[in-house]
């Protein structure tokens, strides 16, 4: 399995999923972080389907912001992070320091000891946003996709549940 793999695609185009059974093909003990908070009822009944469907093998690690430490912490076990989308939210509503936090994230991937599985949104191939703030999530949501995209093995573009390898192979 490569070191780091960026699993991306749109919204329900199978990507959890399939990032899930990338790192459930390598020995467990699995670690899973979550970047979602769960601020309303629909969010919290996501979660919980998402948490049933992977089982008891999987250790969830929430990490809403702190994204670096999460998977600096992971020891020897394969990563599976989920998703770079929400922690870009997080760290915009945060009013973080996001270049910093990227540069943070990119030096605890270079160092991670075991496969890391990155899951994203593409969020740059519908209309322009007519809010500001949709503009500069779109934006920043691209730069960090191709930031973690160069610097990964592979790379997943997940269309209606099937997997499309766009660098790496599948």
């Amino acid at each position: 399995m490569p070191n780091l793999t960026l699993v991306l695609g749109g919204a329900r185009s199978g990507k959890s999923r399939y990032a899930e059974t990338l790192i459930a093909a390598t020995p467990p003990p699995w670690i899973y972080v979550a970047t979602a908070e769960a601020h309303d009822h629909e969010m919290a009944a996501r979660i919980r389907l998402h948490r049933a469907r992977r089982g008891p093998s999987w250790r969830t690690v929430e990490a809403p912001r702190d994204l670096a430490a999460a998977v600096a912490g992971s020891e020897r076990s394969p990563v599976l992070v989920d998703c770079l989308t929400l922690w870009l939210s997080n760290l915009m509503l945060a009013d973080a320091a996001i270049d910093k936090e990227v540069n943070e994230l990119e030096r605890a991937l270079a160092a991670a000891p075991a496969p890391v599985v990155l899951v994203t949104n593409e969020v740059g191939s519908g209309i322009v946003p007519d809010h500001p703030l949709g503009r500069k999530f779109r934006d920043l949501q691209g730069v960090l996709n191709q930031r973690i995209a160069a610097r990964a093995d592979r790379v997943v573009l997940m269309v209606a549940g099937l997997p499309l390898a766009v660098k790496g192979t599948l």
